[in-house]
């Protein structure tokens, strides 16, 4: 996968999941082509001043099902960066609560953190979802552009047929094309990598070598994203400095943002400020006071988040902020995905058959990896990240004088745009422990 780092301010999230079967099959042929002809009906616009209690309550799990997986494959970071993207995950996974049987719906669904919705509530929040992460609702910035793209797709194999219920309300509700290829050949390794690389503005282009020849069907999601800070930092004010990593100091580029009115937040526990990107959303830094940055990720929760953002004021004050890039591999997902209760991996079940596809062959997820990278710098953020998920047949006191956050120790890092039911969408969550 190639990065450009020229490119400021870019977020690309892919997630791909392979569906196996254990069957037979001749040579294939032939390239992609279109397959299950659905004709899509809008997304589902939030109305300003509706309350829709089950996408609220559907957004809000989203961002408890970040922190729960982003601790349950934190644990072995040690004194390694880290970088994941949650909602990269969770979105094809509320897409497959489409197909998976009505023995481990529920349990998919509160592994999502959605216990209580229906199938179709979880629709109806993805939905809403995507609209407020897609449409901008502030007209102010429309001459700048739209930050975040989501594009969605499901690869089906030539031997097989997707169902049509589920094409259709993946196309209503996920905006997912359906698009027909070979896995017995090059056509399906082609077919994705080109996709995704059109969906990348062509920084993702070699994304799958090859797929396993038993191989039904992919489901893939890329989100992109392009920003620049609203308060940009100022280039000659970043200086060399001391960061004390895990077990030895090292070197850094600390940037510099020293002024009145910047909204800050403390307690006994940490320091956090957001920096703010020019068409909404942000990345909050967050520097414990003591501990560790992976003890702090391991224990932030969605309300402590929330109270976080509630609490903060506007202070005066500097922060020093290190430039960082990180690459993280996460190959244990597949287990930390069953440690939170997703059922899809279990061969005996097999909760995907009968729901994805028409032939009646067992169907369940085998494995999941994920590649992640984040850059940040004076002008804004970069960030990629890749999944992939093959199956068999997640009150403070106001200051009374200036603050200091000084970033010269491991902290936290959680990227989000904002969404009318879900407020602050956790898309990115991480630790830097050595910039």
């Amino acid at each position: 996968m190639k990065k450009n780092p020229a490119a400021l301010g870019l977020l690309i999230c892919v997630c791909i999941i392979g569906v196996f079967m254990n069957c037979s099959s001749d040579e294939g042929y032939g390239n992609s082509i279109s397959v299950v002809n659905v004709n899509a009906n809008g997304l589902l616009a939030p109305v300003y001043g509706e309350q829709d209690s089950a996408a609220i309550k559907a957004a809000t799990g989203a961002n408890d099902f970040a922190f729960r997986l982003s601790t349950a494959l934190v644990k072995n970071t040690g004194n390694d960066n880290f970088v994941c993207s949650p909602y990269s995950v969770w979105i094809p996974l509320a897409a497959l609560v489409n197909a998976t049987d009505a023995q481990n719906k529920d349990a998919l669904l509160t592994a999502l953190g959605a216990s209580g919705i229906s199938e179709t509530d979880i629709n109806r929040a993805s939905s809403r979802m995507l609209y407020s992460l897609t449409n901008l609702q502030n007209k102010e910035y429309k001459e700048y552009y739209n930050p975040l793209k989501i594009a969605n797709a499901i690869f089906v194999g030539k031997n097989v047929t997707l169902k049509k219920n589920f094409a259709q309300t993946f196309m209503d509700y996920y905006r997912g094309n359906s698009i027909n290829v070979d896995f017995f050949s090059r056509d399906a390794v082609d077919a994705v990598n080109r996709w995704a690389s059109e969906n990348t503005n062509g920084l993702i282009t070699n994304l799958i070598q090859k797929f396993d020849p038993l191989t039904v069907a992919a489901i893939a999601n890329a989100i992109y994203f392009s920003d620049r800070w609203s308060w940009e930092f100022n280039l000659s004010e970043t200086k060399e400095g001391l960061f004390h990593a895990p077990g030895l100091d090292t070197t850094a580029s600390f940037m510099l943002r020293e002024g009145n009115a910047q909204t800050y937040y403390e307690d006994s526990k940490v320091q956090a400020m957001p920096l703010r990107f020019k068409t909404g959303g942000g990345l909050y830094i967050i520097l414990p006071k003591t501990g560790s940055a992976v003890q702090l990720l391991s224990s932030m929760t969605n309300s402590y988040f929330n109270e976080i953002q509630k609490d903060s004021v506007q202070a005066t004050g500097k922060l020093l902020l290190p430039r960082f890039s990180i690459e993280s591999t996460i190959d244990d997902l597949k287990e930390a995905l069953v440690a939170l209760g997703v059922p899809l991996f279990d061969e005996d079940t097999a909760p995907l058959t009968g729901g994805l596809i028409e032939e009646p062959l067992p169907v369940f997820l085998s494995d999941a990896i994920q590649k992640a990278v984040i850059k940040v710098d004076e002008k804004g953020t970069t960030a990629t990240a890749v999944t992939v998920m093959a199956a068999g047949t997640t009150s403070m006191p106001i200051p009374t004088k200036p603050f200091e956050m000084i970033c010269d120790k491991p902290f936290v890092f959680i990227l989000y745009e904002y969404t009318y039911d879900g407020g602050s969408q956790i898309l990115f969550t991480g630790i830097v422990n050595q910039p």
